[in-house]
């Protein structure tokens, strides 16, 4: 954050911890929490609650903040189904010249790859993700703007048929796709308000492989302006120096299109530790999770390591992260928004185990919610109504996880960044005022769980 001085701040007339009375924010923080208090200063802002609950700002523990922002502006395919082709022909392409399309997923089209999308549209690039977000298939305008092969920037990602031929197919990689001209760093403004308008005032940007442009182009943008956001990096990579915003566990990826060596994984997260940084392993598959908790037993677990997504989680697996003592990040919108994709595609002996939360609690393990977005819902609200309900779109229940309390899965969205899962932060003299005020008490608010009973953020009193 800043330097600059936050104006002093009087709410009256709030809910905090279920009793109505004033709250005084001078410096950002919070100074007086009791009924009756007065102004500190003339210049302070009166802000009139009106009955309504004032309660930290939620926290999402888990998203992809430059993808999610240039989501904003890109042809969405994830209702299009067959269709995806024709949007793609029709579609403008951007002020970069190419067509950039997100959330494709067409049950009938197994590898989409550059001579499929040649005959859908050859006259510009384009650029199609799959919208489970690790994948980019190319058409071959935009494979010929890539780096050529052997040169600085191209490893592991870009995939090859037995000719060494690009197929098109590119593995998270968006590092080489924004220097073939197909993207620039987004501008994250419209993102930001729409996070601070979900009651959202800190976000944990989940992306591992952020180069230091965009590291500095994320804190720069978050930490000034009115929409302005507490932000926590799970990066690979951090630049020497930095200080713009928190750095947490260091990300690690789990393909499960191409498995790492299980060695590698546990000497990566012995070489994070050893430099004083837990680690956040990606895992959405039985097999994944099998070989991120191996990997931690063996290098020896650390205060903060965390499982990415928990996806598929079986009770034995369930009892070896709570005898680890590591956490789960996980996203419950998914189980309502495809679930049932999950329940026809999965392995019959996974389907009772898709993305616990309940369980995972009662085990002991710390839990906290998260949006994954731009692949699931940015809408903190809505995951509560999902983890709750735990139904699919059409109605069928998923898995054998009983449903979560909205008012326990609040708590997870108000735990700290550094501690997701963990105790939820207060209303209390001395905490930074990063704070939600709602329109009606929160019993109220978390019975009608919906974003529209949020009334305005502030970040650190502004």
């Amino acid at each position: 954050m800043t330097s600059e001085t936050p104006p002093d701040l009087l709410f009256h007339d709030v809910e905090v911890d279920g009793v109505r009375t004033d709250v005084v924010v001078q410096h950002g923080h919070v100074v007086a929490v009791e009924p009756g208090l007065v102004a500190g200063s003339a210049q302070a802002t009166v802000v009139d609650g009106a009955g309504g609950a004032l309660i930290p700002g939620l926290h999402d523990h888990h998203l992809h903040l430059l993808a999610t922002a240039a989501a904003l502006t890109s042809l969405d395919l994830s209702a299009a189904g067959a269709a995806w082709s024709t949007q793609v022909r029709q579609a403008v392409p951007d002020a970069s010249g190419w067509v950039r399309a997100v959330g494709h997923h067409d049950p009938g089209l197994d590898g989409l790859d550059r001579w499929m999308l040649d005959r859908v549209r050859d006259d510009v690039p384009v650029r199609v993700q799959h919208r489970g977000g690790a994948l980019w298939s190319l058409n071959s305008k935009a494979v010929n703007l890539l780096p050529p092969p052997g040169t600085h920037g191209e490893h592991d990602g870009v995939e090859r048929d037995d000719n060494g031929t690009r197929t098109g197919r590119v593995w998270r990689r968006d590092d080489l796709i924004r220097q073939a001209g197909g993207s620039a760093l987004p501008d994250l403004s419209l993102l930001q308000e729409r996070l601070r308008s979900l009651g959202i005032t800190g976000v944990t940007d989940a992306s591992p492989d952020l180069d230091p442009t965009a590291v500095a182009h994320l804190s720069m943008s978050l930490s000034t302006g009115s929409s302005r956001l507490r932000l926590l990096l799970l990066s690979s990579e951090i630049p020497p120096g930095f200080d713009r915003a928190g750095v947490g566990p260091r990300k690690i990826v789990l393909h499960d299109h191409e498995m790492p060596d299980p060695e590698a994984v546990r000497d990566a997260i012995a070489a994070s530790h050893e430099a004083g940084r837990a680690v956040a392993l990606h895992s959405v598959s039985r097999t994944s999770l099998v070989l991120a908790l191996w990997a931690l037993a063996s290098a020896g677990s650390m205060a903060g390591d965390r499982i990415e997504h928990g996806s598929v989680v079986p009770p034995e697996l369930a009892d070896w992260i709570a005898d680890l003592g590591v956490r789960v990040v996980t996203q419950p919108s998914l189980v309502r928004d495809r679930g049932d994709d999950y329940l026809d595609t999965v392995d019959p002996h996974d389907r009772d185990h898709l993305y616990p939360y309940s369980r995972l609690l009662a085990k002991g393990v710390k839990v906290a919610p998260s949006s994954d977005a731009p692949y699931g819902d940015l809408d903190p609200w809505a995951a509560m109504r999902a983890g709750r309900d735990r139904l699919s779109s059409r109605g069928r229940r998923v898995g054998a996880d009983e449903g979560i309390s909205v008012q326990l899965m609040l708590r997870g969205f108000l735990s700290r960044l550094e501690d997701p899962g963990g105790a939820p932060r207060g209303i209390a003299v001395g905490a930074p005022a990063d704070l939600c005020l709602l329109r009606a008490p929160l019993d109220k608010a978390l019975a009608e769980c919906s974003a529209d009973i949020v009334r305005a953020t502030w970040v650190g009193g502004r």
